[in-house]
């Protein structure tokens, strides 16, 4: 069996889990739990280009939270 990961023509999710960490997940599969689907489908580039436009901070959102609380 094929890496579904590895299919370009098919559909996929970006997916966020609490932490702000993003990644991409098939379509046809259900979303592993502590993930969230954020949004809409399109193809392995599509999604992986929303992702570069969209996840610009790295950072898990605990460090961003613990940053910021430092700084107040």
């Amino acid at each position: 069996m094929a890496n579904p990961f590895d299919e370009e023509s098919a559909q996929f999710l970006v997916v966020v889990n609490d932490e702000g960490q993003h990644s991409i997940w098939p379509t046809f599969r259900e979303i592993p739990r502590g993930w969230r689907a954020s949004g809409k489908p399109g193809t392995r580039q599509e999604c992986l280009d929303w992702i570069e436009i969209h996840w610009t901070d790295l950072r898990p959102q605990s460090l961003i939270d613990a940053d910021a609380r430092a700084k107040s």
